[in-house]
């Protein structure tokens, strides 16, 4: 049976968590393996709706074990109370594995990435303000803290001391802010060792031995791959590799192990936060899809930037990622446009790109070629085959698939679990 990678094919925000959930009865493993609380699924079940930022999508499918992986960084405070929600909600999150190399985001992360966002001005970035930048930035530093030194009090004070000698002189000296005292961060943080310790082990070596033994392992990406920090949209992207080979090092299994990749893309394009955006929308039709599209951060409640379809985009991410599938979300919010725009190239200096321009300044000025798509009139929502779907969607949907550059293996034509036209199997 398959290990398979799911990600995001735009700027995140695309459905991965419907993805996810679909594919959930038939997964044992659903492992996050980037990012932090800054990501946001929504999972509709029935009439429930969840929101999951820390937590795999997988934690809602029975049968299911959930992991979080090495590659993830993790606010204690943020996944415990996460968990008492579900477990309030009646949902079983007892399975929930978590990596002790994951890095954990202290009070004086987020406190630094607040100020710093602030300090930037109108060259912020655009974070979410949760401490997640900053984390991996000491990941990298080598003057992090991991999960497993929660359950070694001299380590972590150590750890803590050494981090803090720095940063409080730049909170006070740069930010003037007042110092992080060492003694709280450290007291606060042993307080989450024991609610936390029946969940941390060795996630790799579970993941892999799991594949050696013919397991189901879906590696799910939190954000999409236009915000990897090597391949997205720098400095606008986030502080990890959502793409596909991210899934290798953030949960510690080897490319070879990987038999499929899906990314998820969204019938239009949006995005949060600041950045280039070739095909966004500042009139009437970028409201109508933000409104009909309920497009909101699941994290951070602002508003998304909307736009029409970007096929150079999808191009892009089928190159990086090595994509064999797509998942296509959110079909039905096109519904009542006479006719649909497609961004086919850019114009860049009158020049027609047809690839994502490699340098930065050129994708900022790029400007969209369009394509114009017959639309459709008819409520798609209730459609259950690729052939209950108008021929005008239908045309839609294949326009996309050769512009893109894969096939779409699934759409989804709802917000529920059950608004899912599957073409082939992810499983096969």
């Amino acid at each position: 049976m398959p290990a398979l990678v799911l990600l995001g094919a735009q700027w995140g925000d695309e459905g991965k968590g419907k993805a996810t959930d679909l594919l959930g009865g038939s997964v044992d493993y659903v492992v996050r393996f980037q990012g932090g609380n800054n990501a946001g699924h929504t999972v509709v079940v029935g009439d429930q709706k969840y929101a999951l930022h820390l937590l795999p999508s997988g934690i809602l499918s029975p049968g299911c074990t959930p992991v979080i992986g090495n590659g993830v960084v993790v606010d204690p405070a943020v996944l415990l109370s996460e968990l008492r929600g579900l477990n309030e909600r009646g949902v079983d999150t007892s399975k929930l594995l978590l990596s002790g190399n994951a890095h954990l985001i202290t009070p004086y992360h987020t406190e630094i990435d607040k100020v710093t966002e602030r300090f930037l001005g109108k060259r912020r970035i655009g974070t979410t303000g949760r401490g997640i930048g900053p984390t991996y930035a000491d990941k990298i530093n080598r003057v992090g803290i991991r999960v497993q030194d929660l359950f070694d009090e001299s380590i972590l004070r150590q750890k803590v001391d050494a981090a803090l000698d720095f940063k409080n002189q730049v909170l006070a000296k740069l930010y003037n802010r007042r110092s992080v005292s060492a003694e709280q961060v450290v007291e606060e943080l042993l307080g989450y060792a024991d609610q936390l310790a029946g969940y941390v082990c060795d996630t790799t070596l579970v993941l892999n031995d799991a594949i050696d033994d013919g397991k189901v392992v879906l590696f799910e990406g939190g954000q999409g791959t236009l915000l990897d920090v090597d391949h997205g949209t720098y400095p606008f992207v986030t502080s990890s590799n959502p793409t596909a080979g991210g899934a290798c090092t953030g949960a510690g299994v080897g490319p070879t192990r990987i038999s499929r990749v899906i990314g998820i893309l969204k019938a239009y394009t949006t995005r949060v936060g600041a950045g280039p955006f070739p095909t966004e929308l500042l009139d009437e039709d970028g409201e109508k899809l933000r409104t009909i599209g309920g497009e909101k951060g699941v994290t951070t409640g602002r508003d998304r930037r909307c736009g029409w379809f970007d096929a150079v985009i999808a191009r892009y991410a089928t190159r990086v990622n090595g994509l064999t599938d797509f998942f296509l979300t959110k079909l039905d919010v096109l519904t009542g446009w006479e006719r649909i725009p497609v961004c086919v190239a850019y114009e860049v200096e009158g020049r027609r790109v047809t690839e994502l321009p490699y340098n930065q300044s050129d994708f900022h000025h790029a400007k969209p070629v369009y394509e114009y798509l017959p639309g459709w009139s008819e409520d798609i929502t209730k459609a259950t085959s690729f052939a209950d779907l108008p021929k005008n969607a239908q045309g839609y949907v294949r326009a996309l698939e050769e512009m893109s550059g894969a096939p779409v293996s699934a759409i989804g034509v709802g917000p529920g679990r059950d608004e899912t036209i599957q073409l082939r199997s992810f499983l096969d």
